[in-house]
């Protein structure tokens, strides 16, 4: 599902007919960006029974050119993280 198939799909929601499609996209337009900003900044965002976003920091390591068999060093890096809520993961 894209963000447009996803705008759409909301919209179907019988309790949310009075969105437009504008509205509905600047929504998660809104909710994503927030949730960026957020995480970005070191915080976590919780959404009970949906699951967490947080920021994670990947030490430096070894690896391997699997082309050449080559050693090189990758650095570290921040990244973002999602957990899966208990509820969530309960529906598979």
């Amino acid at each position: 599902m894209n963000r447009k198939e996803l705008v759409e799909a909301i919209l179907k929601e019988k309790t949310l007919t009075h969105l437009t499609k504008k509205d509905a996209d600047q929504f998660i337009a809104t909710l994503l960006d927030t949730v960026k900003r957020t995480v970005k900044k070191g915080d976590d965002v919780s959404l009970v029974g949906f699951g967490t976003f947080t920021k994670t920091r990947r030490a430096a390591r070894t690896g391997v050119n699997p082309a050449t068999g080559e050693r090189i060093k990758i650095k570290a890096k921040t990244l973002p993280k999602f957990r899966p809520g208990k509820a969530w993961k309960d529906m598979f």
